[in-house]
């Protein structure tokens, strides 16, 4: 691996502040002055120490992002803000979202640049389960209730898989879904005549929305949610 990707790629700073690290002869491979952005470093085997420090270096990154509205699930956009303006901290990472959530949709987004994770979570295959919240503009009755859990057309003539509902009342419940068509929830609401006003994503596999984590706030996963998402 060339020795600037390392350095990026272990958070020392972008590929320009980590020439001018190099440059100004801060970097050191196995106590040897490194001179060049692009020596090669082995990961596994060189030691790399950076004012005397020695990096660990740490391949990927796996973030908690409680979305808030306003923010596209993309890397980049010329007309919005997107995920990655709230997530500075790991700017060197080459992050991606895990799915998306709707401009004006909140809650747990997972970010990484784990391309592996990412596919395994998304496949249609996995099935992994996604839970909602949702708040309505019209009360919902049983019976569209049971329509929409047993699967229901869409617009477009898809018909939805299975999903499961829990009413908290007669305008706000929670739907889990083991899929992600785009703004699915939305039209599954629309195609029994009613119209979501809210929504906030709560869980994704085993991975939870963590209660303390304010709108815009975000961590990197723990080693046991890690384990919970990379066990699906």
């Amino acid at each position: 691996m060339r020795l600037d990707k390392f350095l990026a790629n272990s958070g020392i700073g972008t590929r320009k502040e980590v020439k001018e690290i190099i440059k100004n002869k801060q970097i050191k491979i196995n106590d040897i002055v490194a001179k060049k952005i692009d020596e090669k470093v082995d990961e596994d085997k060189d030691t790399i120490t950076y004012l005397g420090n020695i990096i660990n270096y740490t391949k990927y990154r796996y973030i908690m992002l409680h979305k808030p509205k306003g923010y596209i699930s993309a890397t980049e956009d010329n007309n919005h803000k997107t995920v990655l303006d709230l997530v500075s901290d790991f700017k060197t990472y080459n992050l991606f979202p895990v799915g998306r959530l709707d401009i004006d949709t909140e809650g747990l987004l997972l970010l990484t640049n784990d391309g592996n994770l990412a596919h395994n979570l998304l496949s249609p295959k996995k099935h992994v389960t996604k839970k909602y919240y949702v708040e309505l503009e019209q009360t919902i009755d049983t019976l569209d209730i049971e329509k929409i859990e047993n699967g229901i057309e869409l617009e477009d003539g898809y018909i939805t898989k299975k999903s499961k509902i829990e009413l908290l009342d007669d305008k706000s419940l929670n739907i889990s879904i083991t899929e992600g068509k785009f703004h699915q929830i939305k039209r599954m609401f629309i195609a029994v005549n009613n119209k979501v006003s809210y929504l906030k994503r709560l869980e994704m596999g085993t991975l939870k929305l963590d209660d303390n984590l304010k709108l815009g706030m975000y961590r990197e996963l723990t080693e046991k949610e890690l384990k919970g998402l990379l066990n699906l």
